[in-house]
């Protein structure tokens, strides 16, 4: 329990010694950018998971929305792999995030047959349904590259660009950003999921000082998440 306590601690909470400070006018620079394509993503987000699966649309929206995530990541200023403590020295963050990310898939699967198991929410059911419904649209192979690249291209702007360009309560409000830009879907369970997968990236971000783990994380609990919904709802 102990060993335990401690993976858990150097993975979320520990914060490893780092010199990230930027000047006052490379701050400012980041956040105008930064809020500029909070902007543009949540609008091109909402078009995209309003397009109907199979739509030959759908592929060239999701594509572009991590194109805005990345470019606005990239113009915003220098972003930082990250360590956390290890052993006696510091390391790349790389088994820890996966576990994560596999143990958060683990908590949606089991709330998502808690969906499907009891009447009175059903609604919710609907809105996890619909997100399913692009899995079972369309080339698995392409859906598979779009989700890491999305991952990827968020995790870059959120707890990269964003994360940097706030000075008090990052973790907070880049999962409130986040969460919001999400909200803009208009589905109720995908905002809530980008909530609570926001607050655990945050913290690996808080932690680590850097996007390595926070990517490692997404992208392991949203692939695990493509295969496991389908299967679910079948």
């Amino acid at each position: 329990m102990n060993q335990l306590r401690a993976w858990v601690r150097r993975a979320l909470w520990d914060v490893v010694p780092r010199d990230h400070r930027q000047d006052p006018d490379g701050l400012r620079r980041r956040q105008w950018v930064t809020a500029g394509f909070v902007v543009l993503g949540a609008v091109v987000l909402g078009f995209s998971l309003r397009i109907d699966p199979g739509s030959d649309w759908f592929y060239p929206a999701t594509l572009g929305l991590a194109a805005v995530w990345a470019v606005g990541a990239l113009a915003s200023g220098p972003l930082h792999l990250g360590r956390i403590a290890f052993r006696a020295g510091l390391a790349r963050p790389v088994v820890t995030p996966i576990v994560l990310g596999l143990g958060l898939a683990a908590v949606f699967v089991a709330g998502a047959f808690l969906v499907r198991t009891i009447d009175a929410l059903d609604g919710l059911e609907g809105q996890v349904v619909k997100v399913v419904d692009y899995a079972d649209q369309g080339s698995m192979l392409l859906l598979v590259v779009i989700t890491a690249v999305n991952g990827v291209a968020e995790e870059l702007f959120f707890r990269g660009a964003a994360y940097a360009a706030i000075t008090r309560h990052p973790v907070l409000w880049t999962t409130l950003a986040y969460g919001v830009a999400t909200a803009a879907t208009g589905n109720v369970m995908l905002a809530f999921a980008a909530v609570l997968l926001g607050l655990l990236v945050g913290l690996e971000r808080r932690a680590s000082g850097g996007i390595l783990a926070p990517i490692l994380t997404h992208c392991t609990w949203s692939l695990t998440m493509l295969f496991a919904l389908p299967a679910v709802f079948a």
